[in-house]
């Protein structure tokens, strides 16, 4: 498991901006109606839509987590 401690700045922004733009053409390749072939954990099928609004919820979660940590470390809060 790496960590981003253990990654240089650089190379971290570019593996992201690697991973942004493949999921940009993953994203652009395929209708927003279009179903999952494989069922989530409740056995629903859920469409593309979906999909994109819980990665957005999930990376939304993670920011959060990362301005809790800030705040322990600088005290800033509101930033």
């Amino acid at each position: 498991m790496r960590t981003a401690v253990d990654i240089p700045l650089p190379q971290l922004l570019a593996e992201y901006e690697e991973q942004s733009a493949r999921y940009h053409r993953l994203v652009s390749d395929h209708d927003l109606n279009a179903t999952t072939k494989r069922p989530i954990s409740d056995g629903r099928h859920v469409d593309l839509r979906w999909v994109i609004l819980h990665l957005i919820e999930e990376t939304s979660r993670h920011n959060g987590h990362l301005d809790v940590v800030r705040e322990l470390t600088d005290g800033r809060t509101g930033a």
